[in-house]
Order: C-alpha cells, then sequence, then structure tokens
C-alpha cells in the first residue's frame, strides 16, 4: 500500500521555540500526527509544559540557541533520544523591535545569531543524518518582514530577509540529496513574541483590515503548511518562502 502523502508517523522532528508560541503549536501538531518530537528552547518549565500536553514520543532539550558555539552540540543532544531527526523547524526567533537609530551591538548580534545563524547550523549539523536515509525536511520561519520594512524593526528584518535566501541557498545545497527546505512566512499571529502588537487592540484591528480574509492569524492556520513541507506531499517543492498571512502580502 502507497505511503499517503502526509504521513509523518515515525519520523524524528526537533522543533526550535518549542516553549512557545508557533513552535510549540508546530511541536504539539507534529506529535499529534505521529512523528517523535524533540523541543528546544531556554526555558525548561515550558518545554516541560508542552511535553506534558504533547501526545506521543517526546524529549527535550533546554539550550539557548543564540549561543552560536553549543549549537553542534544542542544537535548533538536532540539526536540522542530517537536518533537523527529527519525534520527540522528552525521556529525559535526574537525580536528586539529597536528603531535604527537606537540598535545596538548586542540587540543586532543576539537577533542575527537567533534567527539567522542558529537555523543554518542546526541544519547544517543534522543534514548528515538526513543525507544517510536520503530523506530530510527543513522548515524555516521566515516572516513578513522578509519582504517588508516595518518600524523598528530593521534587524529582525535584516534577519528575516536573511532566512529567505539560506533558504534558497539550503535547497540548491542538499535537495538532490533528497533535503528539501522550505519556508514559511506567517503574518499575524497573536503570540508572545507579538505581544505588543495584540496589547494594541486598534493596531491589531488595523492588521486583520490589511489582509484579504480580514482576520489575523491563529496557531491552527500554520498546520496545514507545516504538515505539507513536512512530508512527501512537498517532495518536488524546495527553496520556497510561503506567506501564510491571510493575504496581507497580496493587497
Amino acid at each position: 500500500m502507497a505511503t499517503p502523502l502526509f504521513d509523518i508517523s515515525g519520523k524524528v522532528a526537533c522543533v526550535t521555540g518549542a516553549s512557545s508560541g508557533l513552535g510549540r503549536a508546530a511541536a504539539l501538531m507534529l506529535s499529534a500526527a505521529g512523528a517523535k518530537v524533540v523541543g528546544v528552547a531556554r526555558r525548561e518549565d515550558a518545554l516541560t509544559a508542552w511535553q506534558a500536553e504533547a501526545i506521543g514520543e517526546t524529549a527535550i532539550v533546554t539550550a539557548d540557541l543564540a549561543n552560536r558555539s553549543a549549537l553542534k552540540h544542542i544537535a548533538a543532544a536532540a539526536a540522542l533520544p530517537f536518533g537523527g531527526p529527519d525534520i527540522l523547524i528552525n521556529a525559535a526567533g526574537i525580536n528586539t523591535r529597536q528603531n535604527a537609530d537606537d540598535v545596538d551591538d548586542a540587540g543586532w548580534d543576539m537577533t542575527l545569531n537567533l534567527n539567522l545563524s542558529a537555523p543554518f547550523f542546526l541544519a547544517q549539523a543534522m543534514v548528515p543524518a538526513m543525507k544517510s536515509k536520503g530523506w530530510g525536511r527543513i522548515v524555516n520561519f521566515a516572516s513578513l518582514q522578509s519582504e517588508r520594512a516595518f518600524p523598528n524593526g530593521i534587524s529582525y528584518g535584516a534577519s528575516k530577509g536573511g532566512v529567505t535566501q539560506m533558504t534558497r541557498a539550503m535547497a540548491q545545497a542538499w535537495s538532490a540529496l533528497g533535503i528539501t527546505a522550505n519556508a514559511v512566512a506567517p503574518g499575524f499571529f497573536r503570540t508572545e513574541l507579538t505581544a505588543a502588537v495584540f496589547n494594541d487592540a486598534e493596531l491589531a484591528q488595523r492588521n486583520a483590515d490589511q489582509t484579504c480574509i480580514g482576520r489575523n492569524g491563529e496557531p491552527a492556520d500554520l498546520d496545514g503548511p507545516l504538515m505539507f513541507f513536512c512530508s512527501d506531499a512537498s517532495a518536488y517543492v524546495t527553496g520556497q518562502t510561503l506567506y501564510v498571512d491571510g493575504g496581507y502580502t497580496a493587497k
């Protein structure tokens, strides 16, 4: 019997940022779909809370992904519970929301390290196991700011613009070996990262009004796109960025 296109049961998935927001939602969705999920984030208590809610086989790795020198060790730790991951979802991120005139070295470096360097070096460390299987899925998190300039977003936008190009370059480097690399670019979703936006009801409504659909995103709106990119359904799709934004960028 042919394997269903969207079947990821038994696959090993590593999700960064699994302690909160869209990373947590992704990790819950993958575990419910039958994957063995390793959640990676800084906050052990929040990771433990995710694990308690998740279905199926899970593990946690507590680590600071912004520490570039630790990334190889983090990748090795993520492979211990179930073997080398088949799927890597790079959902961890930060937005310092500094005005261009106020950006400092520390904020810039933290943003670029977490949003851009960590996804690449984690993928680089996990690719050998994917190569050995002839199958792998890398899903990066881009942003509306990969395309659009927002106030107080210069470092975040630079990092997320880099994610789209990095995703294309990953595809060029590894897709002939059975490893696809794609990115999702969420619109406005209510998460810890966007609390400043949603705490302003007028601003949140203004963002919703700029979509074609007429509302802001809910975490479940990413389930289908992520499942597509994590499964055989997207076997001939690589190097692409899919805007999951209710049509925000279409207007």
